[in-house]
């Protein structure tokens, strides 16, 4: 039986091969897979350089591995486990950036509902989680605001049942377009997946605990998920210090959930496991 506490960690955006059976699972927690990314941009294959598509997304994880079929069986082998899709992301498979481009709210909406749908059933997925990193120049706060919160506001009405998350990181143009997102629309979000992987690495364990509260207090009443990576992580904090950091929120009991952003790496499993461990510990 879970204890209501959350382990999340993305998958697929690297192509690394790795399979949800690969992953290390801990039947007392909520465990989230995210697959990264859906993204509202051309197949790579079509054109040398993929292109928004105003809303229409498609699957660019690592379908191979990552497939329904995989979905199914990861679901059957563990009922404490759940998948859901990451839209936006950093990039398109590294060809470009990918770009928050809508040609206007309604088509967009409209666009990304009906879409995400179709993979969300496909897959037999459980919830949706905002990560846009890239805005363009005329996509504003309040066109951003709108489409996301429309959206969300949508499919939760269709499928009361998914989990909605939003994934910010500290950087004054990321936070000026999530932090109204959350004051209008918190309702339909469930969990804020902060990027705290994304400060330096000359952060101790306060000073995370610091960033930690700060974040909090820009999403009032959010649950809020501590983070770190995996991976090169080099100038960033390290997956050590992530874990610890961790611990101590734990201890303050103000640790709702953990997640982890999974790169290719050396560790294996290692702090999959730890990670785990502590969100079991509640």
């Amino acid at each position: 039986m879970t204890n209501g506490y959350l382990f999340r960690e993305y998958i697929g955006a690297q192509f690394t091969g790795v399979r949800f059976s690969d992953v290390p699972i801990n039947a007392f927690v909520s465990f989230h897979f995210i697959l990264s990314f859906a993204i509202d941009y051309t197949p790579v294959n079509q054109q040398p350089t993929p292109v928004p598509t105003n809303g229409v997304f498609s699957p660019f994880w690592d379908t191979g591995n990552l497939s329904p079929a995989a979905v199914a069986s990861i679901k059957a082998a563990h009922p404490n486990v759940a998948v859901m899709v990451g839209i936006g992301g950093d990039s398109v498979q590294d060809i470009t950036k990918a770009v928050f481009t809508p040609t206007s709210i309604n088509s967009w909406v409209a666009n990304a509902a009906t879409s995400l749908t179709n993979i969300i059933n496909t897959y037999e997925l459980d919830g949706v989680d905002v990560d846009y990193e890239h805005f363009a120049a005329g996509a504003d706060v309040n066109t951003f605001v709108e489409c996301m919160g429309r959206l969300l506001t949508q499919l939760k009405a269709n499928m009361p049942w998914i989990t909605t998350s939003i994934a910010p990181f500290e950087d004054p143009t990321i936070q000026r377009y999530y932090q109204p997102l959350w004051r209008k629309y918190n309702g339909v979000i469930d969990y804020v997946n902060f990027q705290f992987y994304g400060y330096g690495d000359n952060t101790d364990v306060p000073l995370y605990v610091q960033f930690y509260d700060q974040q909090s207090a820009n999403y009032p009443g959010g649950k809020v998920l501590a983070s770190f990576m995996t991976g090169n992580t080099t100038g960033l904090i390290s997956p050590d210090l992530g874990i610890n950091a961790a611990k101590e929120l734990q201890r303050q009991n103000k640790l709702p959930g953990l997640f982890i952003c999974s790169k290719k790496s050396s560790y294996g499993f290692k702090y999959e496991i730890q990670g785990q461990q502590i969100i079991a510990n509640h």
